[in-house]
Formats: structure tokens, C-alpha cells, sequence
């Protein structure tokens, strides 16, 4: 069945990622009308989520980022598709850094990199970063249901020299990688809700108390690697500028979770400053009720 899936679904994804951005962005119009216009997709958790972290806005203003948030998704959607098939030259266009200068000052250092960053903006492109440092690249995913659609997913990523890897196999993999003297870049997208039966940190975050993954910290720790957190902005439609921001080269004279708050802090920045980008479909804040007696 998943390859019968796989089979039926991916020729048309091909078949999109072939258009023209002009096109494709049409493409992403006409999705839009589907998704927020006619099905509503999770419109009730994105609007719950919006009035909770920005209790002082009106009506008439959630409605409005709702608007601008579901155009965003849509195109965030046919940008992922056209992955399938963008060349080097048309990514390096449409995703840049303004600062890569700082990914190579720890490099030169021989430290490897926690490379940190939220479901916000785009993060779908930046495994081009590839191309402009000689570390190796891992990023922690979920590993995908159908195994055919999983497996295209990390092919389109090792065309760059960036690797997925599961939570599982993330400690394996980088001791490997220490022992061999590699450097590594080690992507988390860390701003979603862990399960509460395995949060360790509870802390604040757009001011309600939740629980946070502390995962890329420890990491850091264990293995004495850089933090470096990566705010991407949008400057047109299908363009994006990332800019490196450096959280410590000494992760172990943190306290445990301050790297985790410091980056959290950050998110916050970015979506305060245009809330229509962060990814509101999840539910991240469905814990803030049940804090145990211990962090409250």
C-alpha cells in the first residue's frame, strides 16, 4: 500500500516542482483556497494558538495573521515540492545568509555546531548551507511513515552533503563522528512541544509556561560543541535571508537549560516581530495546564 501511495502521489509532487516560481506560486494560490478558504485545516488550533500568546489583539488582527499565516504555509508547501528538482544555482538565489562568515570563525576553530532554529520562516532550504562549509551535515527528523516518501526525503537532502538522522541515532552517529575527528553541523528544530511524560525543563515561552526539548543542549554539552541559532527573514515572496547568531563556544559554563531559554528568547523575538511566519498549526502550548507542582 505505502508503495502504491508513493507511486500515484509522487509523479504529480515531480510534476509541480518542474513549474516556474512564478507558476508555482499560482500553484500555492489556488492551494490556499483549498486549505484555509474551503477545508479549514486546523484553522481552530492556529486561531486558539493566536489568541492565547497575543491576548491584547483584536479580532479583526488574528483574523489578519491567520490570513498571512496560511498563504505562508501554502507556499512553504510548494517550496518543500520544489525541492525535487531546484538546482544549486536557483537555491543559492532564493535561500542566503547575510553573515556565513560566522559558521566558518567556529569551523576554523575545529569545534562542531549545534546548529538551533524554530518552525519559522523557512527551514526547508537551508541544507544548502552545505555548500559553503566543509563540516558535515545532520539533521534530527521523524522519521516518515510510508518508507518511500522517507527515503526520497533524505536523497534530496544527501545531495548536499546533509543527512537525516532520528533522535535515536543522533548520539551514535556524532560520537562516531568525534572519534573520527569530523566536524559536523547538527540541525534541531527545537521550539515544538516534547511529551510531557519526558519533559525535563519547563520554563516560559510567549509567556506561558511549557515544557521545552532540551535535547540540542545536552548534546552541546556532552560533546562540547558550539550553539549557534539561525533567524531566517523573508524578504520577498520566495526569497529568504539567514543571519547566524552565536549563543557560546562554551556550552558547558551554562547552567543546565540556560541555552535552552536563550534560545527560546530568541524565538520569541522573531515571532513578535512577524507573528504570520511561525508555524501556528501545532499545538504547542496544549500542556500549559498541566504543570507539574515541581517547575510551577
Amino acid at each position: 500500500m505505502q508503495f502504491l501511495v508513493y507511486i500515484l502521489i509522487y509523479p504529480f509532487l515531480w510534476l509541480v516542482s518542474l513549474l516556474p516560481f512564478r507558476l508555482l506560486y499560482a500553484f500555492s494560490d489556488g492551494l490556499y483556497f483549498f486549505i484555509y478558504q474551503t477545508f479549514g485545516y486546523r484553522k481552530k488550533v492556529v486561531q486558539e494558538n493566536l489568541r492565547l500568546v497575543f491576548p491584547e489583539k483584536s479580532k479583526e488582527e488574528i483574523n489578519a495573521i491567520t490570513r498571512k499565516f496560511y498563504h505562508h504555509l501554502c507556499d512553504m508547501i510548494v517550496e518543500a515540492i520544489k525541492s525535487l528538482t531546484i538546482t544549486e544555482a536557483e537555491m543559492r538565489k532564493h535561500f542566503t545568509f547575510s553573515n556565513i562568515e560566522e559558521i566558518h570563525k567556529i569551523e576554523n576553530s575545529n569545534q562542531s555546531i549545534v546548529l538551533m532554529c524554530a518552525h519559522y520562516g523557512s527551514w526547508e532550504w537551508i541544507f544548502i548551507l552545505q555548500t559553503y562549509v566543509k563540516s558535515k551535515g545532520y539533521a534530527v527528523y521523524k522519521r516518515l511513515e510510508n518508507k518511500y516518501f522517507d527515503r526520497l526525503v533524505k536523497r534530496i537532502r544527501a545531495k548536499y552533503n546533509s543527512y537525516l538522522i532520528t533522535t535515536k541515532e543522533t548520539i551514535p552517529k556524532l560520537l562516531e563522528a568525534k572519534k573520527k575527528g569530523e566536524l559536523t553541523i547538527n540541525g534541531f528544530v527545537s521550539d515544538q512541544s516534547p511529551r510531557r511524560s519526558k519533559a525535563f525543563h519547563w520554563t516560559e515561552f510567549m509567556n506561558i509556561k511549557v515544557p521545552a526539548h532540551t535535547g540540542a543542549e545536552m548534546l552541546a554539552k556532552r560533546l562540547n560543541m558550539a550553539v549557534v541559532f539561525f533567524r531566517v527573514k523573508r524578504l520577498k515572496r520566495g526569497y529568504y535571508e539567514t543571519t547566524f547568531e552565536t549563543i557560546t563556544t562554551t556550552p558547558n559554563e551554562y547552567k543546565d537549560y540556560e541555552i535552552t531559554d536563550k534560545f527560546l528568547k530568541l524565538v520569541e523575538k522573531q515571532i513578535y516581530e512577524a507573528p504570520e511566519y511561525y508555524l501556528w498549526t501545532h499545538k504547542r502550548w496544549k500542556h500549559r495546564n498541566r504543570v507539574p507542582e515541581e517547575f510551577k
